[in-house]
């Protein structure tokens, strides 16, 4: 009867274990991205094997009952040319979050939702990496000294094809060392064909506000984003002012190919002469599979002689020619 019983508790424990098990999950999940690359800054040429973004990461979730699901997400970059890794090992993403009919409460570690509404959702021919990346944006609050991480954020649930994101970089200085929080908003709508998208970000008087719209025609697909900045000490310590910054896209995709063209253009800072550029990638991709394609494109930023943007010094030129292969897992 003993023996019996003690069965029985097995079974129970063990059933237990299981469901507990099925409530949870972790994947992990990855992306290899390395072009070769024929590259001209100024008079200088090279000839280049390069990593776009390269990355790895752990995601998981737990079922806590009654709609509300814990959840966490660690990732971290590597260069895929020669195999060193990121020196803050998930410096690309570490956070946890609890979701549920509110929406998601987001803490940690995680890029600007303002950037992937804008920047980064019209990037369509390798995703904003690598050398053809968009060089021209502008974030106060990621490219200065805040970075992404000491966050909390909030996303919203979806209404109508609406959704919001909200948060807040803590500086987390002293009273004595001063200094202000950083703060990031960004909405997103879909209603069918059309994508619409807005972003904000400030810090220290510095921001940044953008409008980013996509349609999608058939196999064709049109869109860009618009984006002004102002700068007060980010750039120059006594300001840059304001400028302007634009990007149209346009792709076609037929079978296995898709066809990328896309152009920026920046006007000049109110503060900084002759600081505009020009930008403008021609693509071309090839799926081998729903993971892994090939591709190809070349890309140029003009710098007027007052711009250094994807430049080291000011007035000189940027262009690469380049093929690649990306690898999702």
């Amino acid at each position: 009867m003993k023996n019996r019983n003690r069965l029985i508790l097995v079974m129970i424990a063990t059933a237990s274990s299981t469901t507990a098990f099925a409530q949870s999950s972790v994947t992990l999940y990855g992306r290899i991205n390395t072009t070769v690359e024929r590259q001209e800054i100024g008079n200088v040429k090279s000839t280049t094997v390069s990593n776009n973004s390269s990355r790895f990461g752990f995601k998981g979730i737990e079922d806590l009952g009654g709609g509300l699901k814990a959840g966490f997400q660690l990732e971290s970059g590597f260069q895929s040319d020669t195999g060193i890794g990121s020196t803050t090992f998930f410096g690309r993403q570490s956070e946890l979050n609890l979701s549920g009919s509110f929406g998601t409460l987001r803490l940690g570690n995680f890029f600007p939702a303002s950037y992937y509404a804008s920047a980064d959702y019209v990037s369509l021919h390798n995703h904003d990496t690598g050398s053809s990346s968009d060089a021209l944006y502008y974030d106060p609050v990621w490219f200065g000294s805040l970075g992404t991480g000491n966050k909390i954020g909030y996303r919203s649930p979806t209404f109508g094809g609406l959704s919001v994101d909200a948060a807040v970089v803590l500086r987390e200085q002293s009273v004595i060392t001063g200094g202000k929080n950083g703060y990031d908003l960004a909405a997103n709508y879909s209603a069918g064909p059309l994508e619409l998208g807005a972003g904000f970000s400030s810090v220290n008087s510095n921001n940044q506000f953008s409008l980013r719209a996509l349609y999608n025609i058939g196999q064709l697909t049109l869109g860009g984003y618009f984006q002004r900045n102002k700068d007060e000490n980010l750039i120059l310590p006594t300001g840059a002012g304001t400028r302007n910054n634009v990007r149209l896209v346009a792709a076609y995709n037929v079978g296995a190919s898709e066809f990328h063209v896309n152009v920026g253009r920046a006007s000049a800072y109110e503060n900084i002469a002759n600081s505009g550029a020009t930008q403008y990638t021609l693509g071309y991709n090839y799926n081998l599979s729903k993971r892994t394609k090939v591709y190809g494109y070349y890309t140029s930023v003009n710098n007027k002689s007052g711009a250094s943007y994807s430049t080291p010094t000011a007035g000189i030129d940027f262009n690469s020619l380049a093929v690649g292969v990306r690898h999702n897992f």
